[in-house]
């Protein structure tokens, strides 16, 4: 394993792994949640470019473009559980509760 594999793969298990053990905030999961994306957009932009196809050349935009909405939609519901709860406290949280 090369050394630039073995810092992607290290940079996608912290964000899995502040995923995992670190669910006080909203907004920090929605930051581990962006930190694994932006890990899965570099290796996927390398492997593009280590393959030199052309193919796969628009897969690191359309991985871009997921996360870019997946970060607005993160937000807008930060925002709208901030107002209707008064904090984004992960544990203040009810799924079951409309």
């Amino acid at each position: 394993m090369t050394p630039v594999h073995f810092s992607f793969i290290s940079a996608f298990l912290l964000g899995l792994m502040g995923l995992a053990f670190h669910r006080t905030h909203l907004l920090s999961a929605l930051l581990c949640l962006e930190g694994m994306m932006l890990s899965l957009y570099i290796a996927l932009a390398l492997w593009a470019l280590q393959l030199e196809a052309t193919a796969f050349s628009a897969s690191p935009l359309l991985l871009l473009t997921f996360s870019a909405c997946e970060a607005s939609t993160g937000l807008a519901l930060l925002v709208a559980t901030a107002r209707t709860h008064g904090t984004d406290r992960l544990k203040a949280l009810n799924l079951l509760q409309c």
